[in-house]
């Protein structure tokens, strides 16, 4: 039988764990990057679409982002979202008959 102080130890080390992936506000959400524009749906779709080559690379070189800070907010998002589905089949596997 495990003891109750070992137990409170791994949950308190599992919920400091998960507390530190908890989302935080966007202070640039809604404002305009260098070029003067915000991101919306189709670039977001974009950089969802090209997100998995962009982690690689980013891997490599430390100034590139997979995301874009400065967006419009749920639009984004939703087409980061999107392009992500997009890149990955889109669920399309799942709903594939299988034949005997």
């Amino acid at each position: 039988m495990k003891s109750p102080l070992a137990v409170m130890v791994l949950v308190l080390l599992l919920a400091t764990a998960l507390a530190g992936c908890v989302a935080s506000p966007n202070s640039f959400k809604g404002t305009p990057r260098s070029s003067g524009t915000v991101a919306g749906f189709w670039l977001g779709m974009w950089h969802g679409f090209i997100a998995p080559f962009m982690f690689v690379a980013s891997l490599f070189k430390p100034n590139l982002a997979i995301y874009e800070a400065h967006n419009n907010g749920a639009w984004y998002n939703f087409g980061y979202l999107f392009g992500l589905a997009c890149f990955f089949g889109g669920g399309n596997r799942a709903s594939r008959r299988k034949c005997a």
